[in-house]
């Protein structure tokens, strides 16, 4: 699988990134060995970058992709995880985490500050039995922006200047705070989640050509847009940004898979690619939670769209008309 660097770093990550979020226990709850077998999985399949958060089932995501990387060679994968989010411990009380269908064994705390985030870095490398991550995001910081801003970057760059991690950035979803990152601060990379897909294509106005001037890489996060995309047809109940899709995101989802099918692609094969068309895009990092879902996603992944899929979208007002370029 062909690989990008991230920004001015010596980090390289695959173009397909296995995200951890569903290890988690996202929506519905997994079985340890499922999770297991989904990681086994994408590394027979190439995938050699891996990201994960505390956040993400209040550590389980984190422990689970530890067990699994602790038995291959440190030196042929790429980690990430997040910090902004510490973890204390409480007493679960037989009550479920109200994110991941997990124990509530933890409650999350947000701290941007230089201690914080070198605890969380601590703690992390705990629970993952690791000795060292390649990248670090500042994670889903829009409601404590200035803080992170602060206090966050600079201890990100702390660490990075003093070798303990390659690469750093911050993941989000608000394109206009990412920018704002971009451009008063020196990040290698940024995780945008939702918001560079077939369905959202804000990026472009603000984050994409920041990035592009400035040298910082993004990975694109979320590109099924919480599951409308991932499938051939959307489901009646599927989810669009965490929540039902609306009837009117439906439809549009439908009308896009006309187009895909007119092409001989399906919707999870365009998604995947589109975001890899614009320079700025190292790669995307794709939630999942099965060894059949990964196999699937790798067959998506490696299937050639045709060039003219683009533009008939643009023409039918399925796509932004920048997107449809050509890419250079």
């Amino acid at each position: 699988m062909k690989t990008k660097r991230l920004g001015h770093s010596t980090v390289e990550v695959t173009e397909l990134g296995f995200g951890g979020g569903p290890l988690g226990g996202l929506f519905t709850p997994l079985p340890d060995e499922v999770a297991a077998e989904a990681l086994a999985a994408a590394w027979e399949g190439g995938i050699r970058y891996f990201d994960t958060s505390p956040h993400y089932g209040i550590g389980h995501s984190e422990r689970l992709i530890g067990e699994f990387l602790r038995r291959v060679p440190r030196e042929q994968y790429v980690l990430s995880t997040k910090v902004g989010r510490l973890l204390v411990e409480q007493e679960a009380a037989g009550r479920t985490d109200e994110f991941f269908q997990v124990p509530a064994t933890h409650r999350r705390v947000w701290d941007f500050s230089r201690d914080g985030i070198r605890r969380s870095v601590e703690d992390s490398l705990t629970r993952m039995g690791v000795d060292r991550f390649d990248v670090l995001f500042l994670h889903d910081a829009e409601e404590h922006f200035e803080a992170a801003l602060r206090d966050g970057y600079p201890a990100l760059a702390e660490l990075r200047a003093e070798g303990v991690v390659g690469a750093i950035g911050a993941g989000m979803y608000d394109t206009g705070l990412l920018t704002r990152l971009v451009r008063e601060s020196d990040v290698d990379a940024v995780m945008l989640s939702g918001y560079y897909t077939l369905l959202q294509h804000s990026a472009l106005d603000d984050l994409l050509p920041a990035c592009a001037e400035r040298g910082v890489s993004v990975l694109a996060a979320s590109v099924f847009n919480s599951g409308v995309l991932a499938a051939p047809r959307p489901a009646p109940d599927a989810r669009f940004e965490y929540r039902p899709a609306s009837g009117e995101v439906l439809e549009r989802v439908h009308r896009i898979a006309d187009v895909c099918e007119a092409h001989g692609v399906t919707l999870p094969e365009a998604a995947m690619a589109f975001p890899l068309r614009h320079p700025a895009v190292a790669g995307v990092v794709v939630g999942m939670r099965s060894a059949e879902e990964v196999r699937r996603n790798l067959a998506a992944f490696a299937r050639h769209v045709p060039e003219g899929l683009w533009g008939d979208l643009a023409a039918a007002g399925l796509l932004d008309e920048r997107a449809s370029q050509p890419t250079p």
